[in-house]
């Protein structure tokens, strides 16, 4: 899972790049320059802490999450889009962490000049819907000559494709971001090298100075969520020795790290579950969409066991803790064999036979 963090200048990307990393990258802007921090971290599950603890493995492997904090973005991009070097970073992002600046500080000036969170949130969307929109009339542009000279595709396949860019076009005139709209699965398929922006996930940040209330700001669209966080503050947990943390997060009355709680957001807005494989050697988390088959998972852990898959073992995470081992499980008639049409659970814990 790769996600990118975007905002306006000096809205606080840097500080929770390093909140949710661990990481020091200077906050300090660099006007104008496109820059890209990326960090991979654990995904924190105390799952894998509990199977751990039972197999006593030789290893135990976190599923992990790419953070990926993007300056370049200013609002300015105009009718010309976003540039080529900018967009390819966003592009490559499986959804976005948009940090809206909240907080009030006078050595931090605003480049509009004012704190206005509902200003700042929509200039960024626009961004976003301004380039899909200059991508959306190329294409026509190029579907349209395709139907014209004729003897290349089915003609059937083309006025499918123009009247899927159409229905865009028409969304994204209305400002509507292409994630609102409903895509079939075979449309998504065509749409799948196009790396569209406003057809990604969101996670809106409202970037909170310490003790500040969180604006109550609307922003109802589909495969978006919104969260608000004290970003200086965390980080500055964050960046603290493990025995001081815990002191300082019950002084200022913060429940979890914001690590755990934007990664179980993060999941939840991509559509994505945890899968689990135990053994002497190793234990370890896995990541897959959520209505992935029993194969699918198989192709998580490798290509070959998706090739030849033959069957799953499978027990569910409760069962295997409260019964305390897979022969256990076995003989309560928990561990059980799966075949090829089989939907994957969250916390499920998979065996899989397969032969090539």
């Amino acid at each position: 899972m790769r996600l990118g963090i975007f905002g306006l200048p000096q809205s606080g990307k840097t500080t929770l790049f390093n909140a949710l990393t661990g990481s020091s990258t200077p906050t300090l802007p660099v006007s104008g320059k496109i820059e890209v921090h990326t960090a991979v971290v654990d995904v924190p599950d105390p799952r894998v802490d509990r199977l751990s603890g039972m197999f006593n493995p030789k290893k135990t492997i976190y599923a992990k999450v790419t953070y990926a904090d993007i300056a370049g973005l200013d609002g300015s991009a105009g009718r010309s889009g976003i540039s080529g070097q900018l967009l390819n970073h966003l592009t490559q992002m499986d959804g976005f962490i948009h940090v809206v600046r909240c907080f009030e500080d006078e050595n931090v000036p605003h480049q509009a000049g004012s704190v206005n969170p509902q200003r700042d949130l929509e200039t960024m969307d626009s961004e976003f819907i301004l380039n899909d929109l200059i991508a959306v009339e190329r294409k026509l542009e190029r579907l349209t000559d395709e139907r014209r000279k004729g003897g290349g595709r089915d003609k059937g396949l083309i006025e499918r494709d123009i009247e899927l860019f159409n229905r865009m076009h028409a969304a994204l005139s209305e400002e509507t971001p292409l994630r609102d709209i409903e895509i079939s699965e075979e449309e998504a398929k065509t749409l799948s090298g196009f790396g569209l922006l406003s057809q990604k996930p969101v996670l809106v940040v409202f970037n909170l100075s310490e003790g500040q209330t969180a604006p109550q700001i609307a922003y109802e669209h589909q495969r978006s969520m919104v969260v608000a966080l004290q970003g200086k503050l965390e980080m500055d947990i964050a960046q603290l020795p493990p025995e001081d943390r815990e002191m300082f997060m019950a002084e200022y009355n913060i429940e979890e790290p914001s690590l755990n709680r934007m990664i179980r957001l993060s999941y939840d807005l991509l559509g994505l579950q945890s899968f689990f494989t135990v053994g002497p050697d190793e234990v370890r988390a896995w990541t897959v969409e959520r209505g992935a088959t029993a194969p699918v998972a198989a192709g998580v852990i490798h290509t070959d066991l998706q090739k030849g898959f033959i069957r799953a073992e499978v027990v569910a995470y409760d069962d295997l803790v409260e019964l305390g081992g897979l022969t256990e499980c076995k003989g309560k008639g928990k561990l059980r064999l799966e075949g090829k049409e089989y939907i994957v659970k969250d916390g499920d814990v998979l065996n899989i036979r397969f032969n090539i």
